[in-house]
């Protein structure tokens, strides 16, 4: 690949399977994405292809990990997602040992030794260290890689990136963009941040609300619905401690209510992680089924099982959001950016229609006014009324 001017450098917090599939990514399309580059908005993004992208920091906490260059941290265990791209080259950026804080469950040190977390005994990080260590690499986006429940610890690295100077992409369901209290602080550090918890790109959460719209524009009663996921990588048996869960199972299911014709009961709707099936490894398996009403209130019912690999599922998302972070960056805009938040993400400051979040990150790509994109009036119309 080649070494641009306009390359976008970011730290990585977390080399879990996300990130590898993420920094495999990059290398996968290299210099040569075309527009039919699957997984990406656009293969070219505000003037800034994959191949801009330059991972210059990294944390974690697992001992097999903390120490090693990035390139050979990415594919040791618990790591279990599919290689798509062996050949990522020698980094020289070696993988610093985190903060802990609460950033894993004590019982992952249970399971065997390619299943759990072993954290390391090195010396944890300051937040003078990381900021220091994020000025003198030149970081312009911090991704969020933590595990679900890591409350204090994404607080942590959130406070990093904002005496650091650095735009915070939250690609896991603590609130950060979506709370007006974080979200006013980077705006008044004039700072961009993208959140918050990720939207695969084919996930059981975007498939849930394209129907659960369709019903409601098809004039269908959901009368009740559940989505239950199974996987076997680290991001699912870190949930199974059930005090982890509560700010994922209200990303989820604030991510499906958002667009019923009206809101479904609590106890009508279940949304979120069922269980950890080890063999699964990074495969997520969702059964979906949604009851509701046709004509004459006459009973339907739908059922789908989808399969994917979880981690590359939402990479080209990831690549998307960090370009969108450092366009906003680039121009000055700082706080929450809407469109991308509500494209990109399952819990966003505001939620939108999947149609009109994508019209919004459009006009923010194009410069950040509707009039530029080439879109009907009806759509400019519903992003107007969407604010």
């Amino acid at each position: 690949m080649t070494t641009t001017e306009k390359s976008i450098k970011v730290a990585i917090i977390g080399l879990g399977n996300c990130a590898s599939s993420l920094i495999q990514g990059i290398y996968y399309y290299g210099d040569d994405a075309n527009g039919e580059a699957s997984g990406l908005m656009h293969a070219e993004l505000g003037g800034y292809k994959p191949s801009d992208i330059q991972i210059v920091a990294a944390y974690d906490i697992d001992t097999r990990k903390v120490g090693k260059d990035v390139s050979e941290a990415l594919f040791v265990a618990p790591n279990c997602t599919a290689v798509f791209q062996s050949d990522v080259p020698f980094q020289d950026v070696t993988v610093k040992m985190g903060n802990i804080l609460d950033g894993y469950s004590d019982h992952m040190e249970g399971y065997p030794d390619g299943r759990r977390f072993m954290p390391s005994d090195a010396v944890q990080s300051s937040k003078e260290d990381v900021v220091r260590h994020l000025q003198d690499t030149g970081v312009d986006v911090m991704m969020n890689y933590l595990p679900v429940g890591s409350q204090k610890a994404t607080e942590f690295y959130a406070e990093c990136a904002l005496e650091a100077g650095v735009a915070f992409v939250n690609n896991i369901p603590v609130f950060i963009a979506s709370n007006p209290e974080w979200a006013d602080r980077f705006e008044k550090a004039g700072l961009p941040v993208i959140g918050d918890d990720i939207k695969a790109q084919l996930g059981a959460t975007i498939v849930h609300r394209v129907l659960t719209d369709l019903f409601a524009k098809r004039g269908v009663a959901m009368d009740r619905t559940y989505q239950l996921n199974t996987g076997g990588n680290t991001d699912f048996l870190n949930m199974k401690n059930q005090n982890r869960l509560e700010s994922k199972k209200e990303s989820k299911t604030e991510a499906v209510q958002s667009v019923a014709a009206s809101r479904i009961d609590d106890e009508n709707i279940h949304v979120g992680p069922s269980d950890y099936v080890a063999w699964q490894n990074d495969n997520k398996v969702c059964f979906l089924r949604m009851e509701g009403r046709l004509f004459g209130d006459v009973p339907m019912n739908l059922e789908l099982r989808l399969s994917v690999e979880d981690s590359p599922n939402s990479a080209g998302v990831a690549i998307d959001t960090i370009r969108c972070a450092k366009v906003a960056l680039d121009r000055g805009q700082a706080g929450a950016i809407e469109g991308p938040s509500a494209f990109f993400c399952k819990h966003p400051p505001t939620q939108h229609t999947d149609d009109v979040a994508r019209l919004m990150t459009e006009a923010f790509i194009e410069g950040g006014h509707v009039s530029t994109v080439s879109i009907s009036a009806g759509d400019k119309q519903a992003i107007a009324e969407a604010g």
